[in-house]
């Protein structure tokens, strides 16, 4: 080909500059249990490098994702060995942070009504007098695609959409977080909610095996480790057992039990419970082998532990899907109960459909943690960016489980394998009695069937909250569990 002389020259594109850390630091204070407590805020994007090899030989690093994060580190500290570390993250897959950070861990809370429920928008920031910030550094991570963290220029955003590498990214942050800010030496825990708890077992094993981390402790709030639990499928009746309790604590709350099941919310529950794994699993073992007698006594026994009618539990075959009951409860007061937390009520346009529009409960807190995460983050830590902080976002998915093809998730077997290689590796679990989405019987129902050396059983603790899935928007447990979360923390000092 040529060119006249009047053709401009043809130059090559000017080659992008390699993507940098962005980091901002900024210093505060805040009174935790009556004492001020000075901290630093470190926030912003960490790159992510892996190192590539060609023919087997290594041939640099090349970047995949900047992850955004925020870490509170208290200022008054000498001696790092002695001072915890906490990594925060939350779930969906596709949540930001935003919830433990503004809810629970960090310095600065959204402020909700002592119940729970939202104040009018745009809602409010305020200190957070429950902090863990008196016993523990907290770093908040957002897994990529979440938050402000992204694939760099040129990679794709679904690499990461995925359970292993998600996990190995993750990971990764925390290796590199901790060689760069020199914690190895610190006590190390990590914090997880919802799916933000299989990620959190599934880095126990990551971190020792790939990276030789081993953790002092596991925080994991509404926990799901086997989705066997939690998956409503033909020929899987479990979740119809162990869901059953939690459809208890919500009719206790709307007042849909009889008048004796209405006067104490435990021993209702330990009835329920005892039920679901006797008269009721048999039950559902037969299947159709089941005489009509005992099917009627069952019918009568799940009306009084639900608040359902005999006849819809009769028309379900004994076997009451979580997305169905939200509906069903209150239908005669048209309204549904909240699947995050089923004190919440909502009212949708078709009264006599079979499924809920919204969860209510997460309608009701989204607005004010959206909002006060993006003044926040500009306002008082300094961070700019205008891409939009994705709270909580649908576009991770389709995320893939390829690991797990034609079978449940299940990380409690590699949380069994942490736990029998680093005998020291303690497990917190925190649960909320009207928590739909994780209940809390089948989060005891896996902790019960891990196998664990009987010597190791100690190392497992929970706690119950009297609310749902984000518990700490009940200031009451709020309050607790700061209490319970800063003694299993602190308990290696003692």
């Amino acid at each position: 080909m040529t060119t006249t002389d009047n053709a401009p020259a043809s130059t090559p594109p000017t080659p992008s500059a390699p993507p940098t850390d962005q980091i901002v630091q900024t210093h505060h204070t805040v009174t935790i249990n009556s004492v001020a407590v000075n901290y630093t805020a470190t926030t912003g994007i960490m790159i992510l490098k892996e190192e590539v090899e060609k023919d087997g030989v290594r041939t640099g690093e090349q970047a995949r994702a900047g992850i955004f994060f925020v870490a509170y580190t208290r200022d008054d500290v000498t001696d790092l060995s002695q001072r915890p570390i906490t990594f925060a993250f939350n779930g969906g897959p596709g949540s930001s942070s935003v919830w433990l950070h503004l809810g629970l861990l960090g310095p600065h809370r959204v402020r909700m009504q002592k119940d729970g429920w939202p104040l009018p928008s745009p809602g409010q920031l305020i200190p957070n007098q429950y902090s863990l910030l008196d016993v523990s550094d907290v770093v908040f991570i957002d897994p990529v695609s979440t938050g402000y963290s992204r694939p760099v220029t040129g990679e794709s955003a679904k690499q990461f959409h995925d359970f292993r590498k998600d996990i190995e990214s993750v990971g990764d942050f925390i290796r590199l977080y901790v060689s760069r800010y020199g914690r190895w030496l610190s006590p190390k825990y990590l914090a997880g909610e919802s799916y933000g708890t299989t990620r959190a077992a599934g880095l126990a094993g990551y971190l020792q095996e790939r990276h030789g981390l081993y953790l002092n402790g596991l925080i994991l709030i509404s926990a799901v480790l086997h989705f066997q639990t939690l998956s409503f499928d033909h020929g899987n009746d479990l979740p119809y057992l162990l869901f059953l309790p939690s459809y208890t604590a919500t009719a206790f709350y709307h007042q849909r039990l009889e008048p004796e099941l209405q006067r104490d919310l435990t021993t209702t529950l330990r009835a329920a419970e005892a039920f679901a794994l006797g008269e009721y699993a048999l039950a559902l073992l037969q299947g159709d082998q089941l005489d009509s007698a005992t099917s009627e006594h069952i019918v009568t026994q799940l009306a009084r532990y639900t608040g359902l009618s005999r006849d819809y539990i009769r028309w379900s075959r004994l076997r009451i899907r979580d997305d169905r009951f939200v509906k069903e409860l209150l239908r005669d007061q048209q309204r549904t109960v909240g699947r995050l937390d089923s004190r919440f009520t909502g009212n949708d346009r078709d009264a006599v459909g079979e499924t809920v529009e919204f969860d209510p409960s997460l309608s009701a807190i989204i607005g004010p943690y959206t909002a006060a995460l993006n003044d926040y983050v500009r306002r008082q830590l300094g961070f700019s960016s205008d891409l939009p902080y994705e709270i909580l976002t649908e576009r991770v998915w389709p995320w893939s489980f390829t690991d797990h093809q034609n079978r449940y998730v299940d990380v409690a077997e590699t949380l069994r394998r942490a736990m029998h290689r680093n005998p020291a590796l303690r497990v917190h679990v925190a649960s909320g009695y009207y928590d739909l989405a994780t209940p809390y019987f089948a989060t005891r129902y896996t902790l019960n069937h891990l196998a664990l050396d009987p010597a190791l059983r100690s190392q497992i603790s929970e706690s119950f909250y009297p609310a749902g899935h984000m518990m700490y928007i009940h200031e009451p447990s709020l309050a607790e569990l700061k209490t319970v979360l800063a003694d299993f923390v602190t308990a290696a000092e003692r």
